[in-house]
């Protein structure tokens, strides 16, 4: 991926994936997805970042986002990333990386694309055929968007706050849109693609065998903002 400074700007959409190293799991039980949802709200307002839509796979994440600063995403997904291998690594007794590389990103260069990567994120979990509906799925931004539920990470962006007068009619009109064919030549030419050499399971959701715990999972612990950060390494 090419360095921050050269093609993010602050105040454009972008969307953003990051995988877990040599496609494996990142997440193994849901004191996991609950701690990085929780980290990620944190970190999205530290930075400046306004998250409007995600979804939280088994081996990664999807985020659609407009940050204030062209550096913030980076020193989100910084922060974020340090903070969330500290919880697996103390959780799970393992050491190492979590993470496949940089993040990667793409973006989003016309308001059309917009809601377009919404529904692409949020539907995730339906083309990886693990649930039938982006409702049934617990660990996306669908039910706030769709159905209303609070969800502490989420940002409306403007597009989404003109689908309707009231909430209600924003939430009809937003699930109406699920009805259409998702168009796959967007997903070409608009979502991040693979690293070269990279290995594609399907809709890169394929499952590992989690490390074995050492008891049950402890709750993810406040983050330490005193605590020196190091550097870890990062298909549609």
């Amino acid at each position: 991926m090419a360095r921050l400074g050269r093609y993010l700007l602050a105040d454009q959409p972008l969307h953003a994936i990051q995988r877990g190293n040599d496609r494996q799991a990142i997440f193994f039980h849901d004191d996991d997805y609950v701690c990085y949802r929780r980290l990620l709200a944190e970190s999205a307002r530290h930075h400046g970042c306004a998250v409007h839509a995600y979804v939280l796979m088994t081996n990664h994440v999807h985020l659609l986002l407009t940050p204030s600063t062209a550096e913030g995403p980076s020193r989100l997904m910084q922060w974020l990333g340090v903070r969330y291998v500290r919880h697996v690594n103390t959780t799970y007794r393992r050491t190492g990386t979590l993470w496949e590389g940089r993040f990667r990103t793409a973006p989003i260069e016309s308001e059309g694309h917009l809601l377009t990567c919404h529904r692409y994120i949020e539907l995730k979990p339906v083309r990886a055929r693990m649930v039938a509906g982006s409702g049934d799925y617990p660990w996306s931004s669908y039910r706030a968007h769709a159905e209303g539920a609070s969800d502490p990470v989420v940002t409306d962006h403007p597009l989404f706050a003109a689908l309707g007068a009231t909430a209600a009619e924003r939430q009809a009109a937003y699930r109406a849109l699920f009805e259409e064919v998702l168009d796959e030549a967007w997903i070409a030419e608009c979502a991040p693609q693979p690293t070269a050499g990279g290995r594609s399971g399907a809709n890169g959701s394929r499952r590992r065998s989690p490390p074995r715990p050492a008891a049950e999972p402890r709750r993810c612990r406040k983050a330490d903002r005193r605590t020196k950060m190091r550097p870890r390494s990062n298909s549609n």
